[in-house]
């Protein structure tokens, strides 16, 4: 699964910060705007507490959990959509993720300067939302300018796509995104394959400072974030970059003790893994052996075969049947004997649509 969310944001709302937390990558972090140029990208591992509960079951050799991708884009200011601060090469950046991890600074740090000199979380959404908008409506009018001429000769493809074009061009000029638009499934294959930066779908991060960890519904910008995020119809997630990069260093009884002392259940860090990992539209399911208990990344809607082509290349060119148990009837059941002898273990073929936490044993044949 080839996928990958990027981190963006306004120069020092505490990105690159996220970003080492998160990866524990070390990308250069500094009190000043564009010290991270070119992307950075780590592989970071999706928190499942289903798999602890299957080790503890299967009492496996080793345990191995699912993966996926953050890319840490450098600073977007005003004017990047025509070149300022760098901006093409960061525009180009984002184009090659999937989804969108908008950071938002709703702290005040007089030490910490601001691009803008002050805080205000809903215009630093605000300026990357346009930008992101200006450069699609610059790559939809150049389309209108190429598809116009067929459409004018009454070519059916072209009159089609016309209409899409108009669409989103309207949607631009109203400084609307491109996934506010309604599309019919034909439009929309039409519509992503012009690869626009405001139809990826988007998830915003509001950093807080130390203070607000505990209780971030006191925090008046974090309101407003989630006041803005409710209208593009997205998820907040809150988190103390700070916090994390701290909590990132510690495991097991040192973590869950700190967490303690914070007054939190979770890091914002898992919670922000797990949301970008939905946003991606994937889904994880299981292996269950005695060699190994394993999380696999699967794409939503994926049939039996493309997921266990997930292992293995042959595993889906030969595909005969799937051994399929839901997790909850297999915790339930307290074992995989069990589970079959309760009749909550299936013979699922090529046409069964895979399902998050689904405990899957492939039968093939190459």
């Amino acid at each position: 699964m080839a996928l990958t969310a990027g981190i963006v944001g306004l120069p020092n709302v505490g990105k690159s910060t996220l970003f080492n937390a998160i990866t524990q990558a070390g990308a250069e972090s500094a009190n000043y705007p564009f010290c991270t140029i070119d992307p950075n990208v780590g592989i970071v591992e999706v928190p499942d507490y289903r798999l602890n509960k299957l080790t503890e079951l299967v009492q496996p050799k080793k345990t191995v959990p699912t993966a996926f991708e953050f890319t840490d884009i450098a600073g977007i200011v005003k004017g990047a959509s025509k070149g300022e601060g760098l901006g093409n090469k960061f525009l180009s950046h984002i184009r090659e993720v999937d989804a969108i991890c908008q950071v938002v600074r709703c702290f005040a740090d007089d030490n910490i300067t601001h691009v803008s000199g002050k805080v205000n979380p809903i215009d630093d959404i605000e300026i990357i939302n346009l930008e992101l908008i200006l450069a699609d409506l610059e790559t939809v009018d150049k389309r209108i300018a190429r598809v116009g001429k067929m459409a004018k000769q009454k070519d059916k493809e072209s009159m089609f796509e016309m209409e899409i074009l108009e669409k989103l061009k309207e949607a631009f000029e109203a400084d609307k995104p491109a996934r506010t638009v309604e599309f019919t499934e034909e439009q929309m294959k039409v519509a992503k394959g012009l690869h626009l930066l405001t139809i990826k779908p988007v998830l915003y991060v509001a950093n807080v400072g130390e203070d607000d960890v505990a209780d971030p519904s006191s925090n008046e910008y974090v309101q407003q974030v989630k006041e803005f995020a409710e209208k593009d119809n997205a998820e907040v997630i809150v988190i103390c970059a700070k916090i994390e990069s701290e909590i990132a260093e510690l495991e097991g009884e040192e973590k869950e003790m700190f967490l303690q002392e914070l007054g939190i259940e979770e890091s914002g860090l898992d919670q922000l893994i797990r949301a970008a990992y939905s946003l991606l539209g994937l889904a994880t399911y299981f292996t269950a052996g005695v060699q190994e208990v394993r999380a696999w990344t699967f794409r939503q809607g994926m049939k039996a075969p493309q997921c266990a082509g997930v292992i293995h290349s042959d595993f889906e060119k030969g595909f005969i049947r799937a051994e399929t148990v839901s997790y909850d009837d297999l915790l339930t059941a307290g074992s995989m004997t069990a589970a079959k002898e309760a009749g909550k273990v299936r013979l699922e073929g090529k046409e069964y649509i895979v399902k998050d936490g689904d405990v899957m044993h492939f039968r093939f044949n190459v």
